[in-house]
């Protein structure tokens, strides 16, 4: 049986622990401080990290990468086109990776940065690392892509099943929140789900992983084709917009400064 843990490091972030129950195993995702990955072997003698997967290159997803390949000699997975610490399988979309007894898909995903890349898992639970590219209620900055390229990006998450869960890096999802209300102040789903995140914040629960079916009802990201985003997006930027990639590139563009 597989479970997912989430192990914080710095001030938002999650580094996914990918544990085989049966066997023992375990792969890591974007270990970008080695102290909670090393603190949690310790704590747990008898299981051996197996992999450690990357989704892109930025500092808090790789820093502690070397560190715990050194003590644990885990194989390290990373995207082809970025400079990943330690990388020994370089990864391009469509690959699959073979890992805990599992197959995961490799998805090119530019725009937060130009080669990350997420896993998706297609099981009778499918599930998703996506790093920095969609988070709940929310998605990256664009540090090296553009408007289009990450609409694009995301798209490719819309096609999968809508019961995908969804695990991404940051615990942002209350500031998405809170923009997300901004943009479509008549969405009861949007205010149910502050309303929750909120509560579950204030006991000290994470908010992930989300599911698909969640962020299609309720972040902006996702709902470029709406009219009512479309024209909150229109009034921000001061002209009317009329494709779903302008929409996309307005709601960015107003979120950077919200």
């Amino acid at each position: 049986m597989l479970t997912i843990t989430a192990l914080p490091a710095f001030t938002d972030n999650y580094i996914w622990l990918l544990q085989d129950d049966d066997t023992q195993r375990c792969a890591v995702v974007d270990p970008g401080d080695a102290a909670p990955v090393l603190r949690w072997l310790e704590a747990n003698p008898g299981w051996q990290m197996s992999d450690i997967l990357i989704t892109h290159h930025h500092h808090d997803h790789v820093g502690g990468v070397d560190a715990v390949k050194a003590a644990t000699g885990a194989r390290v997975h990373g995207p082809a086109s970025e400079s990943i610490p330690g990388r020994d399988v370089a990864l391009a979309d469509g690959d699959r990776v073979e890992l805990l007894g599992l197959a995961l898909r490799v998805i090119a995903v530019p725009g937060h940065t130009l080669g990350h890349i997420a896993y998706f898992h297609n099981g009778p639970k499918p599930w998703l690392l996506c790093g920095d590219t969609l988070f709940a209620a929310g998605c990256g900055r664009l540090f090296e892509g553009t408007a289009a390229q990450m609409f694009e990006s995301l798209q490719q998450f819309t096609a999968l099943p809508a019961e995908t869960l969804v695990y991404c890096a940051h615990e942002y999802t209350l500031s998405n929140l809170r923009f997300a209300q901004a943009v479509q102040p008549g969405n009861a789903a949007i205010h149910k789900r502050l309303q929750e995140v909120t509560e579950w914040r204030e006991r000290g629960d994470i908010s992930l992983p989300s599911t698909l079916a969640l962020e299609l009802q309720t972040n902006p990201f996702l709902r470029s084709a709406e009219p009512d985003v479309r024209d909150a997006a229109s009034r921000q930027s001061g002209t009317e917009l009329t494709t779903e990639i302008d929409v996309f590139a307005a709601l960015r563009a107003w979120k950077d400064r919200f």
